[in-house]
């Protein structure tokens, strides 16, 4: 089979990582009888110095005609006097927006050869930890109403927070479809003992519930739902919230793991379309030095192969592979404990490659 996927490379690390996910790709290709063929755009930071704005319409349209894209981190300080409206982040609300990407995947899990990078106490992850956090990903505060205007305690700004009904169900039932190939439990985080935007976000994602009996459905308040995380992790399976607490909690979540740099996101639309990236930032201090650890960006290309192309065997493949150089010890500098040999990018990205069976 053949595959078109749009690359974003990204700014700061983005490139050195992509390179090592499209690195095992090609590996993955040449074991299961599969090509994937590159189209590279701009956008970002890099988009801005070549083009002036951090999202054309030309990377538009390739990504659009594209089976999937891969993107590596965007943004960094050398674009911190930018107007809002022309940093390189808004690259990412574009592409969201503009290929219809409604719903983030955020799994946050813990490898045993890195359990003891978990900040959390030894008995509240033992056993490990797995969720998945769906985030609705183009509505909401993000999305909604802007602006100014004066008031008696001088000039205010404002942000609304909307959520249609439509919006709310498509993104429940992302959540109860993976909950039924999981552990088949969903909860549900709002504010909805306060806001009327999560009151009906609630009933909505009740009426979701019904046609999934099998799936067990809670409901936490989302400051519960942050202490939750940290005080007992192993009671969640699927968490479902909005794009302003999404963003929140999957960020806490990753930070349980202990390692920022391991996971990986999707963010799919109708159909099977997505946009793979990892979680982490840009991280402008150690670009092009071989430093960064790739894992995240390669697991991003497997969470590709699975949900949009459906080669859950090779997904399994890189998967498998990433666990196999962890137990053989291999360590980029932000995984690695006092005294570890710490791999480079490169390395890192080969050996995962010539892991893949």
């Amino acid at each position: 089979m053949k595959y078109n996927i749009a690359v974003i490379k990204g700014d700061g690390i983005g490139p050195s990582v992509v390179e090592q996910a499209m690195l095992v790709l090609d590996r993955v290709g040449e074991i299961y009888g599969h090509e994937f063929e590159y189209h590279e755009v701009l956008a970002g930071g890099c988009s801005i110095d070549e083009y002036g704005k951090p999202l054309t319409q030309e990377t538009l349209d390739v990504c659009k005609d594209s089976d999937a894209v891969l993107l590596g981190a965007v943004g960094g300080p050398k674009w911190d006097s930018q107007p809002s409206d022309n940093r390189p982040e808004r690259a990412l609300l574009g592409l969201r927006k503009g290929l219809g990407l409604f719903a983030n995947l955020r799994p946050a899990m813990i490898f045993d050869e890195l359990a003891d990078a978990c900040p959390l106490k030894q008995e509240l992850v033992e056993g490990g930890i797995d969720l998945v956090i769906v985030r609705e990903l183009i509505g909401g505060i993000y999305f909604g109403e802007r602006g100014s205007r004066e008031t008696p305690m001088g000039p205010a700004a404002y942000d609304i927070e909307q959520y249609s009904e439509g919006e709310v169900r498509r993104i429940a039932k992302i959540a109860f479809d993976m909950a039924m190939k999981r552990r088949k439990k969903v909860t549900s985080v709002d504010k909805a003992n306060v806001l009327d935007s999560s009151r009906l976000w609630r009933r909505v994602v009740e009426e979701v519930a019904q046609d999934y009996p099998e799936v067990e459905l809670n409901h936490f308040y989302v400051d519960n739902a942050a202490m939750q995380i940290v005080r007992n992790p192993k009671q969640f399976d699927v968490i479902l919230t909005s794009n302003l607490f999404g963003d929140i909690l999957s960020d806490e979540a990753s930070q349980v793991t202990g390692s920022i740099g391991m996971l990986p996101s999707a963010s799919l639309g109708e159909g099977s379309f997505g946009m793979y990236e990892p979680i982490h930032g840009s991280a402008p201090d150690i670009a092009g030095q071989d430093k960064a650890n790739p894992m995240a960006t390669i697991l991003s290309a497997a969470m590709m192969l699975r949900y949009t192309f459906g080669l859950g065997k090779e997904a399994d493949a890189i998967e498998n592979a990433v666990k196999h150089v962890l137990k053989d010890g291999v360590r980029t500098g932000d995984i690695a404990k006092p005294g570890e040999k710490i791999s480079g990018t490169v390395e890192t990205g080969r050996l995962i490659a010539e892991a893949v069976k």
